[in-house]
């Protein structure tokens, strides 16, 4: 990965605090009053929640980790999979019970907790570790910018989608995306350093 994308995972992780800690202040109140009034039943964007649910994000990263073993026998990418993804959504349900911020009002009655989203932030994970492993596939660079482009478009309509159909505020959200950014990048990182290690090895 590009080194501007370690800083940035950095910078995430600092915007996730800053929004945990002044989520309930008025400006941030102001934020999410305007952006569930500005989303609200928006049915286009609404349906694009439908990307985030866990039966959509558990068969994708399925199809990513047999598409890794049949096709390279890359266990270590596999392994990348199961951190980013796997990991990251046991993070996410941990983040929610830690904090405990009830839902907006929604009609529904969904039972767990708000804060950070886990369609942002799971979703997040799930298709930027399949954009990862697509764009560095022996692509040409147009064709790997189009594959980011397309992933957080997704990651984009998918978080928003949650303010559209009044599930989570839309600090949640953003948390979500933050909190999903910064953990990519850290299963990033490791990855990379152990490509890099053995790389190193058989060189020796």
């Amino acid at each position: 990965m590009k080194r501007l994308f370690y800083p940035l995972g950095m910078a995430t992780l600092l915007g996730f605090f800053a929004i945990l800690f002044s989520y309930s202040s008025e400006p941030f109140r102001e934020i999410d009053r305007t952006m569930s009034q500005y989303l609200k039943d928006m049915r286009v964007l609404d349906g694009m929640s439908l990307l985030g649910d866990q039966w959509v994000i558990f068969a994708v990263s399925i199809a990513l980790l047999l598409y890794l073993w049949l096709s390279q026998r890359n266990y270590r990418a596999m392994l990348f999979v199961v951190l980013s993804v796997g990991a990251g959504n046991a993070l996410n349900q941990l983040l929610k019970h830690l904090f405990e911020r009830e839902r907006p009002d929604f009609p529904h009655g969904l039972e767990s907790f708000s804060f950070p989203s886990g369609h942002a932030m799971v979703g997040l994970l799930y298709l930027f570790t399949a954009a990862y492993f697509i764009a560095e596939n022996g692509l040409s660079k147009t064709v790997r910018w189009i594959v980011w482009i397309i992933a957080i478009g997704l990651i984009l309509s998918i978080g928003l989608s949650r303010v559209a159909g009044s599930e989570h505020y839309f600090s949640d959200v953003l948390a979500g995306w933050f909190a999903g950014y910064t953990w990519f990048i850290a299963v990033a990182i490791w990855y990379e350093s152990r490509l890099r290690a053995l790389k190193k090895n058989n060189r020796t």
